[in-house]
């Protein structure tokens, strides 16, 4: 018979070891954003260029992450929760190490993409684990601190980008990847999950999701109330020198320095979500006034004028904690559906959103083609991101407090 102190252990050993995951996959999500320049100079891409190659590459890593989201949800339910942190975090290792040695865009694109891949499993798995493992009451403390503490993956990369290069950079993520293999050793299965498993109910079906009128309405909200976060860390943030330069801003810009003071302000903002979501007793009010909040700090981002880098980065810092809604978002779609589905659902949608910047990107960049200015394109996109975004949050179910112990 399992003792209190033991479950506490094993809780906290859920919390602990899925926010160390988070900690690898966001670290090696943002080093790309990080590295993009000095890595392009060294494979010979124009400054000029820059730019474009460098959001070209970021949809390959995002295209793997949507392939990815899809893969790793479904063998989540059909195989186990555990099955997924083991096999995405070895590919992802993989997927690192090779990054390190590669000599052309054509093959930077490949482990991008195979990266992609292995980092889609990461968040997913452990948010189903921790808000399957925790009281309905408490769920959300557990999903902010995986996010909150995995986010600060973001901070080492830029410190690992600012003191190596970026080929020992990647090697870096590759060795964490493969260390945190070891520590998954003690993780249990989720009891939900087995409990399942054990009445041979239909798990991981993607026609369940897709062909159901109602299910699918509700992962297409999941998924739309979640792309502000990515238009502001994929356009916004990682195109940040190019910014700086329509703004006129004084000082030197970094794309490393930009994704560090973005991720500082989402560490906090996804703690605080959190916590305010539990005080207010409802996951929708605290995402709502998130938006608000993201939807200020981006006009006053686009707006700025021969400012400091300074307030450039303090600009960065407070759209962060205004998308810091992100652990709030993902727990929201663990909750709105049964076992059977909940780690095809709670994998996917992040992976959707992340998969959304590609679409971004040829938005903003196709508008900036046809004529129209960096910030004018950049300001299109967001304002459709936001509205579909509130529309989305405006026909979803509060799911604060639901018990999870249901089937679809």
């Amino acid at each position: 018979m399992e003792t209190p102190d033991r479950s506490r252990r094993a809780l906290l050993t859920t919390v602990l070891v899925g926010a160390l995951g988070y900690f690898v996959d966001i670290y090696d999500l943002l080093l790309f954003s990080i590295v993009r320049t000095p890595s392009l100079r060294d494979l010979g891409v124009a400054p000029a260029q820059s730019l474009e190659v460098g959001l070209g590459l970021l949809s390959w890593q995002m295209w793997g992450l949507l392939a990815g989201g899809v893969l790793w949800g479904v063998l989540g339910d059909k195989r186990g929760r555990l099955s997924v942190l083991f096999g995405s975090i070895l590919l992802y290792s993989v997927g690192n190490l090779a990054n390190a040695a590669v000599h052309t865009v054509g093959q930077y694109e490949l482990w991008r993409f195979v990266a992609g891949v292995g980092l889609a499993g990461e968040l997913g798995a452990a948010i189903t684990l921790v808000s399957e493992a925790l009281p309905a009451k408490q769920r959300g403390y557990g999903t902010a601190a995986v996010a909150g503490l995995g986010l600060t993956g973001a901070i080492a990369a830029a410190w690992v980008g600012r003191t190596f290069s970026w080929r020992t950079a990647y090697v870096i993520g590759g060795v964490l990847g493969l260390a945190l293999l070891v520590t998954r050793a003690t993780m249990l299965e989720s009891g939900l999950y087995g409990k399942a498993r054990d009445e041979g109910v239909r798990r991981g079906s993607l026609a369940m999701l897709f062909l159901s009128r109602v299910r699918l309405a509700k992962l297409a909200r999941s998924i739309f109330i979640g792309l502000p976060i990515w238009f502001v860390v994929g356009i916004l943030v990682t195109g940040a020198p190019e910014f700086a330069r329509s703004f006129d801003v004084r000082g030197a810009v970094t794309g490393g320095e930009a994704v560090q003071a973005t991720y500082i302000g989402l560490v906090l903002g996804d703690l605080a979500s959190g916590v305010l979501s539990q005080w207010a007793r409802s996951r929708r009010k605290v995402v709502l006034g998130f938006l608000g909040l993201t939807a200020a700090t981006v006009v006053a981002y686009l707006t700025q004028h021969e400012t400091s880098s300074a307030t450039l980065y303090a600009l960065c810092t407070a759209m962060g904690f205004g998308i810091g809604y992100w652990a709030i978002f993902v727990t929201i779609a663990a909750e709105q559906f049964g076992t059977n589905l909940r780690a095809t659902v709670t994998t996917s949608v992040p992976n959707f959103v992340r998969g959304s910047v590609p679409l971004l990107t040829m938005a903003f960049v196709g508008l900036k083609r046809s004529g129209m200015s960096l910030v004018a394109s950049a300001s299109i996109v967001g304002a459709a991101c936001l509205a579909l975004a509130l529309a989305s949050l405006w026909g979803m179910d509060e799911t604060y407090g639901r018990e999870l112990d249901f089937l679809e």
